[in-house]
């Protein structure tokens, strides 16, 4: 791998199970400095009390991230009925309380209302701008504002067990810009006994999941050996939504310097967003037309850089 301290060129992306207790950006930052990298950003907050599938990119696939982040993702997590909280989460201040409680008939009966096209306010205590401000600074200092609700995808929620009247487990898989929370909170508000969200485990993230992600820990027990560069995986996974082309060396020049060139991607038709690789290594994510590649982002790659003619197999 080389010397970490001077700043590596890795470019793919590691997938963390992110612990409890930790922001995001904490988690992304202590990977930064295991690997050496120069560059690192995730593909999606989750909460400090939440746990799970955090995809982090290294490197020229920070490029990829918007491929990913649009992405659906799937999560497990618990509701406490009862009780609403300003945070939405058990991390926050109880403040309403009611002596109803749901049957699992009620759940169940409520759960279709929360699929398909959905209109969800995000929790108060949230990344969301007003005025150019977060709304969790605004709800820190007790100023009031107000939300506007956003269209949410949400493919699929189901209860995974009725624990008793006060807990239930539910799954629910959603489109980009979902929140759990928000979830757990207007679920409660149906049943006509608040909610909150006790516990959240996310299960994936587009094609990253659990089975591909490695605790923290472990990550940083071989941040200083040679093994930490095998827990890496393809920066291409994270354009697996594009249709991808290939071209010779001296396309793969001209795509370098920002040119268009000729490329072979027998199943894109003209104006679709592709990407473009030479010998398996990815050069550039652009436009095809009618045999031309017209690059958009350039990924600044050489061949021992990447990690993208490892096979997930091999890990």
């Amino acid at each position: 791998m080389g010397n970490s301290k001077a700043g590596n060129n890795i470019n793919g992306w590691i997938i963390v199970d992110k612990p409890t207790g930790m922001t995001s950006t904490g988690v992304v930052n202590k990977i930064k400095r295991a690997f050496g990298a120069r560059k690192a950003g995730h593909a999606g907050t989750l909460d400090p009390s939440a746990t799970g599938v955090l995809a982090i990119a290294l490197g020229e696939a920070t490029k990829t991230i918007p491929y990913v982040i649009n992405r659906e993702k799937s999560y497990i997590f618990e509701v406490k009925f009862g009780e609403s909280t300003d945070t939405d989460d058990s991390e926050g201040k109880i403040i309403r309380r009611s002596k109803m409680r749901p049957s699992e008939q009620d759940i169940l009966a409520a759960i279709p209302l929360f699929q398909g096209e959905i209109q969800q306010t995000p929790p108060l205590f949230s990344a969301v701008k007003i005025n150019g401000k977060r709304a969790y600074s605004l709800a820190r200092r007790g100023e009031d504002f107000d939300i506007a609700p956003r269209s949410l995808l949400v493919r699929n929620l189901k209860l995974e067990k009725y624990i008793s009247k006060n807990n239930a487990v539910l799954a629910l898989e959603c489109g980009k810009g979902g929140y759990v929370r928000a979830i757990a909170r207007d679920l409660g508000l149906e049943l006509g006994c608040y909610g909150h969200v006790k516990w959240l485990r996310r299960i994936s993230s587009g094609s990253f999941n659990l089975s591909m992600a490695v605790s923290l820990d472990e990550i940083l027990k071989v941040s200083k050996l040679q093994e930490i560069s095998n827990l890496i995986y393809p920066l291409k996974l994270g354009l697996d939504t594009l249709k991808h082309g290939t071209c010779s060396i001296s396309a793969a020049d001209k795509i370098k310097n920002g040119n268009c060139a000729p490329v072979a991607c027998t199943e894109a038709k003209s104006g679709d967003e592709i990407w473009v690789s030479y010998c398996e290594i990815p050069i550039a994510v652009g436009k095809y037309q009618s045999g031309s590649f017209f690059p958009k982002k350039v990924f600044n790659i050489a061949k021992s850089d990447s990690h993208d003619n490892q096979t997930i197999s091999e890990r």
